[in-house]
């Protein structure tokens, strides 16, 4: 399934387009509600999915799955002072540089709002994926040191069981290129590793190959179950890294478009750290990705 996601986060709306959904599934509603109240965490966001085409009776017909979900809580006047501003480490100026225009109310395409979708679309995959026997698990593994005041940032893991041996389609669809491309689509997402990832450069090559089993599993998992840009059949295993959330409590050194300094206090919500609620985007990314590579 291929998600193309919509909306600004001070727009009426954010949702998708999910195309190459397959046909006659039952969606369960209950597992995307719960997903999304996942992704809302502690601010209760009262988000409801208001489907739009590609259903009937809850069935999937196997046409484009539109849906959207309305911003019920948006106050654009809290970012009044950031209309001409920039704020350093967003996408405020990379975007009009692209564009020639950006959506200043709190990040408009650029924000983690955005990422409603991605829990929506990744729900329903992972709940065609389940069917195939494969779970999708994500967690915090690391947390960046916290100070009164100020932000901070962590690592995800996410595993993967159940994934056949010989997923994956090098050389343009390497599973491992994929995941990693999908996770670099989470907002404030900076890295990225499989299994053991960059402490393997610091071993031997005696130490990192993974050895074979009698059944042809492996004795360790340090490539994270995938070699040669396809699944081997041991649990695929990779981590992300999420820089510290770049609206400082305190204040930013913004710049204009003259290239003149201010210092701005942020308006509007904003989180001292998005670990616990980035948890379900990287599940839902992890499963929009096999669902391209797997036949549901």
């Amino acid at each position: 399934m291929n998600l193309i996601p919509f909306g600004e986060s001070h727009g009426a709306a954010v949702g998708g387009v999910i195309l190459d959904c397959p046909p006659q599934f039952a969606i369960s509603f209950a597992e995307i509600d719960k997903a999304l109240a996942r992704r809302s965490g502690p601010r209760n966001e009262p988000d409801q999915v208001e489907w739009l085409s590609g259903l009937m009776d809850g069935v999937t017909l196997g046409t484009p799955l539109a849906f959207m979900v309305r911003n019920c809580d948006a106050r654009s006047q809290d970012y009044e002072a950031l209309r001409d501003l920039y704020r350093p480490g967003h996408a405020d100026y990379t975007y009009q540089q692209r564009f020639g225009i950006r959506d200043w109310r709190g990040g408009g395409h650029a924000s983690a709002r955005v990422t409603v979708a991605h829990v929506v679309a990744g729900s329903i995959a992972a709940q065609m994926l389940a069917q195939k026997g494969i779970a999708i698990h994500a967690e915090v593994v690391q947390e960046g040191p916290r100070h009164e005041g100020d932000t901070h940032g962590g690592t995800i893991r996410c595993q993967i069981d159940g994934v056949p041996a010989g997923t994956g389609t090098p050389p343009l669809h390497k599973l491992n290129a994929d995941l990693s491309a999908a996770m670099f689509a989470i907002p404030s997402a900076i890295g990225f590793e499989m299994g053991d990832g960059f402490a393997t450069a610091q071993m031997r090559g005696s130490q990192y190959i993974d050895r074979w089993n009698s059944d042809l599993t492996t004795q360790t998992n340090h490539c994270g179950g995938i070699q040669g840009g396809i699944a081997n059949g041991m649990p695929i295993s990779f981590c992300v890294a999420f820089h510290p959330i770049v609206t400082l409590p305190q204040g930013m050194p913004c710049a204009d478009a003259q290239g003149n300094l201010a210092e701005t206090l942020p308006g509007g919500r904003h989180d001292s750290c998005q670990l616990q609620r980035a948890t379900v985007i990287v599940e839902a990314q992890a499963a929009l990705t096999l669902s391209q590579h797997i036949d549901l």
